[in-house]
């Protein structure tokens, strides 16, 4: 940033916020066009010579420019005649359009001054780069990138764009230079946040257009490394090693040489930089009456350093009090021991613990326990009064001066802690209990969840040994992964693994796979998981009970407020009472606002409580029933919204139960994507049931999950299990449709033998079962196939017989998405005209219908034929259009794939540049087609780069392209070997 003109009297300011200043307020902006406002009114700045007056003026800090010095940098050596009478016209002139005061005359020049606050823009981006470079040298990297983005942003367009004279080619030069230099730092932070796959797009198009800036080359190859594109990254180095030489006769400078031998040796220290982790506060306790700390004590680091620094903030406090809570099991008792242990030095008068049997059937009483601890703290029994009042008085007196920590270990509520507090400064309490403590007034409030996979599997191996989990550390995440992180179950199973010296890790493994032998396993001594929980469910009332029960047989990963009220059979606002309270026992997790979840464990449990306790049986197969009624229901509106006219809807099994609706797309996508999982879930707990064919009925629906990519391997392992249970039944209808989701999954993944397959048994299962709608949609799927198979004939036969089969069922979306094929048909025929008529046909009948996501795949379908026409322009708004509608329908496959078209249109309009940037982003999204169309991207990105005259780069892409093809057996393979034969690069 140095070497940058400053504006002193411009201070920080929201240059987006200009729209609040009185109108009278002068605005100029000189980072790109030299204009200026009187509030929202654009002034004329007049001719070329005179914005060149006015941008000089403006850059000079306030300061006097003398009439030599802005004659020379209006018009340099050779200015005319008349020079000195036109500058002085100029500045007449801009004084009439300018406030009063504000272009003075001084000492026979001229300046600027008295302007406001955030008035130039130059000034404002000058800020914002400067708190960008303090917020990173604090390591806020994302305060740092977005300040940065809002700097890059107030460019628009070239610097002083029109403006003559050398003095305005040199601050052009200068500002465009610092703005590169902006661009790097945020590229640089965007590396060290992660974010380098989005990168590479970017910096690709950087690189052409400034291809001997070897930071650029840099941070290009160091993205492509961390995308896992070694050979591109490298390739970089050797574009970049033989453009310096031929045009500088230079080498690459040692940075980058130092970075290629690091990507060659693949350097560990090359991977994506994280934060450091925040290091444990080092206090330490010497306790009177805590127990002893486990010798295996592991992670929670973060827990005892916030713990740790509440408990030393004590001594300049009334009273710091800590209460943590959670699952039983989770290790509350444990790490407030340890924590409680680490702080003794600041607690010298003593350390207080009782364990106040709050889950249990019979709580201590608080009146018992201050006894006890007015006797520990010296009290004389005969001293003792017998009220809780009274003694709850006297603890507070005796505590009076003193600085002691009290431990109050399992409490049943806020109720039964406030007597025990202590009430001075320098006391500090530590509380632990299944119930949040929201009714202690100003305590510190954690929530301790389960440990992270490395904390379990260290605890795991302190207790059975290095050297039996070095050699089964699978295994050994497997066991961690059974017991849920749960401290107390990893505890057991490790215990009993270290018990039994002829067990390997593999056993241990196998015993816990058993879901509905876990619990059984999870026992050890007086230990044991489902003792912990049943102590939580005794005290539950029966409707808390019951919804407990019904509520673990979902097996999704979480449950909305709204698909538990189905599961339960309960309005919504009861459920969420009996919710909540079940959150209250830290049973039941809330992910999220309306969202709840189980511990795996805890779901294991709560599914024997239901086979045990919920009669009759057919209760838990309601309830299972109301829940994808409600998810076939719901995702059936939002199928209908997305495809205005598509009749598919009144082909499905009909629901007893309503799901919810929506009035507009928006919010239908967010919940069709954050219930993804749980919906599929739902489907593969209906395979084996009388429920299946509401289960495919649901996958089908829910196609929009395969389609963008969000997903895709949950969907396809959902379509499997039904394809496999409805043919086992004998269910041809049902048959045919699983298998018609199946193959749109494998057509999304590339997998096209697979997908002909599939669609072809769909089509036979169609016919058979007299399934219209699934018949026409098999139909359509082999025309794609036949796409894809380049057999273009038979893919017109296909999309003709499903688009008679959409007219005879009245489906008009169904007609005109087939259209869009069938376009695509002709196109590979060579009928370029009647492809675009089709689509433009397509189009047609679809706008009529609304603004459906089917709309985009016509205009990507007709900027296909567009472009084989020749008629480049055109197909580009198509495929801006295409891109606005996927975007808005949340579909990244489509986007990425309609990116590739783009780079195709740039290619064939000679623009290599562009063609090479849309290609990239296509990469960083990913397309439809699997590595098929990944290897398409790349050898198109290698012909942008190879003309771009990176043949190193266009090189390493089409080895890689031709790996893909190769390993998926295509025709495409041997065009790729062309690319790379010698002939073709030279």
């Amino acid at each position: 940033m140095d070497g940058v003109p400053r504006v002193p009297e411009q201070r920080r300011h929201d240059f987006a916020q200009d729209a609040a200043e009185p109108a009278a307020a002068l605005r100029f902006g000189v980072l790109g066009p030299v204009r200026a406002w009187r509030g929202e009114e654009q002034l004329a700045t007049g001719s070329p010579q005179q914005r060149a007056l006015l941008a000089a003026l403006l850059l000079r800090e306030g300061r006097t420019a003398t009439a030599a010095e802005l004659i020379d940098a209006l018009w340099g050596e050779e200015p005319p005649l008349q020079a000195l009478a036109a500058l002085r016209t100029y500045a007449s002139r801009l004084r009439k359009i300018l406030d009063a005061g504000v272009l003075v005359s001084e000492s026979g020049g001229y300046a600027v001054r008295g302007l406001t606050e955030g008035a130039l823009d130059l000034g404002v981006a000058q800020e914002l780069a400067a708190e960008a470079e303090k917020a990173r040298g604090a390591r806020d990297l994302c305060r740092a990138r977005e300040v940065l983005a809002r700097a890059l942003a107030l460019w628009d367009g070239e610097v002083l764009a029109g403006v003559p004279g050398p003095y305005a080619e040199a601050q052009r030069v200068r500002l465009e230079e610092w703005r590169l230099q902006l661009r790097e730092s945020r590229l640089d932070m965007d590396l060290e946040q992660g974010c380098h796959a989005e990168a590479v797009s970017e910096l690709t198009a950087l690189t052409a257009e400034h291809p001997l800036r070897e930071r650029l080359r840099e941070l290009l190859m160091l993205a492509l490394y961390r995308s896992g594109r070694q050979a591109e990254a490298l390739a970089v180095y050797a574009d970049t090693r033989r453009l310096l030489a031929d045009e500088l006769g230079v080498d690459p400078r040692p940075g980058l040489r130092e970075l290629q031998q690091r990507i060659l040796q693949a350097d560990p220290a090359l991977a994506e930089p994280s934060a450091p982790a925040a290091e444990p506060a080092a206090v330490r306790v010497r306790p009177a009456q805590l127990p002893a700390t486990v010798p295996d004590f592991t992670g929670r680091a973060s827990f005892v350093s916030e713990l740790g620094e509440v408990l030393a903030s004590a001594g300049g406090r009334v009273m710091a009090v800590s209460a943590l809570a959670g699952i039983g099991g989770v290790g509350k008792t444990t790490l407030a021991v340890h924590v409680a242990h680490q702080a003794r030095s600041a607690f010298p008068d003593g350390q207080l613990y009782v364990d106040l049997q709050g889950a249990g059937p019979r709580a201590a009483e608080p009146e018992t326990v201050l006894g006890s601890f007015l006797r520990a703290l010296g009290t004389a029994d005969s001293a003792v009064p017998d009220s809780l009042e009274e003694r709850a008085a006297l603890y507070r007196s005796v505590l009076d001066g003193r600085r002691v920590l009290v431990l109050l270990d399992n409490a049943r509520d806020a109720a039964q802690v406030r007597p025990l507090l202590p009430g001075t400064e320098g006391c500090a309490a530590l509380v632990t209990s299944r119930v949040r403590m929201v009714g202690l007034a100003g305590a510190h409030l954690v929530d301790l969840d389960v440990m992270s996979p490395d904390e379990a599997l260290s605890l795991f191996t302190k207790i059975v040994g290095e050297e039996r989990v070095a050699s089964e550390r699978e295994a050994a995440l497997d066991v961690v992964a059974a017991c849920g992180f749960l401290p107390l179950a990893i505890r057991i199973a490790a215990s009993r693994l270290a018990a039994r010296r002829t067990w390997t890790v593999s056993v241990l493994a196998a015993k816990l796979a058993d879901e509905r032998r876990r619990l059984d396993e999870l026992q050890a001594g007086d230990l044991a998981v489902k003792a912990t929980f049943e102590l939580g469910y005794g005290a539950m009332d029966p409707a808390q009970a019951r919804a407990f029960r019904l509520l673990g047989l979902a097996d999704g990963p979480d449950i909305s407020l709204a698909a538990a009220a189905a599961v339960l059979d309960l309005p919504v606002e009861e459920t969420e009472d009996l919710l909540e309270a079940l959150v209250d026992t830290s049973l039941l997790e809330s992910a999220a606002p309306g969202r709840y979840r189980y511990h795996d464990l805890v779901r294991l449990y709560a599914r024997a409580c239901a086979e045990r306790d919920e009669q009759p049986p057919s209760e838990r197969d309601g309830a299972l029933s109301r829940l994808l009624d409600f998810y076939l229901s719901t995702a059936a509106a939002i199928y209908a919204i997305e495809r205005p006219g598509d009749r598919l809807v009144d082909h499905l099994e009909p629901t007893e139960r309503e799901g919810l609706r929506f009035e507009e797309g928006t919010a239908a996508l967010d919940w069709l994507y954050t219930e993804g999982e749980s919906l599929l879930a739902c489907v593969r707990q209906s395979v084996g049931t009388n429920r299946i064919r509401r289960g495919v009925d649901l996958l089908w629906a829910a196609k929009d999950l395969a389609e963008s990519g969000a997903n895709a391997r949950q969907y396809e392992a959902t379509a499997v299990a039904v394809c496999e249970a409805t043919k086992a039944a004998g269910d041809t209808r049902a048959e045919g449709r699983a298998r018609t989701t199946l193959t749109n999954v494998l057509l999304v993944s590339g997998r096209i033998q697979q997908a002909a397959d599939e669609a072809r048994l769909a089509m036979d299962r169609a016919a058979a079962a007299q399934d219209v709608a699934a018949g026409s949609w098999a139909a359509n799927d082999r025309g794609l196939i036949s796409l894809h198979q380049r057999r273009y004939a038979d893919g017109k036969v296909f999309f003709d017989q499903a688009i008679e089969g959409w007219t005879a069922a009245g489906n008009q979306s169904g007609s005109a998405t087939t259209l869009f094929n069938l376009s695509r048909a002709h196109l590979g025929m060579g009928n370029v005209t009647k492809a675009v008529d089709i689509a433009q046909h397509g189009l047609t009948l679809l706008a009529a219908l609304g603004r459906t996501m089917r709309l985009a795949n016509g205009h990507y379908a007709l900027g296909m034929a567009l472009t084989k026409a020749d008629r480049h322009t055109d197909a580009l708004d198509q495929f801006g259009e295409a891109l606005t509608i996927f975007a808005d329908h949340r579909q990244r496959l489509w986007e990425g794939t309609t990116h590739f078209r783009v780079a195709e249109a740039h290619i064939a309009a000679r623009r290599p540049a562009q063609a090479a940037l849309h290609a990239e982003q296509a990469l960083a999204i990913g397309c439809i087609g699997g590595d098929r169309m990944r290897g398409n991207v790349l050898t198109l990105l290698g012909r942008a780069l190879s003309t771009l005259g990176q043949v190193d780069r266009a090189k390493a892409c089409w080895r890689e392209a031709l790996k893909l093809f190769e390993e998926n057996s295509v025709p495409e393979a041997e065009e790729v070997r062309l690319l790379l034969r010698p002939a073709a690069t030279t």
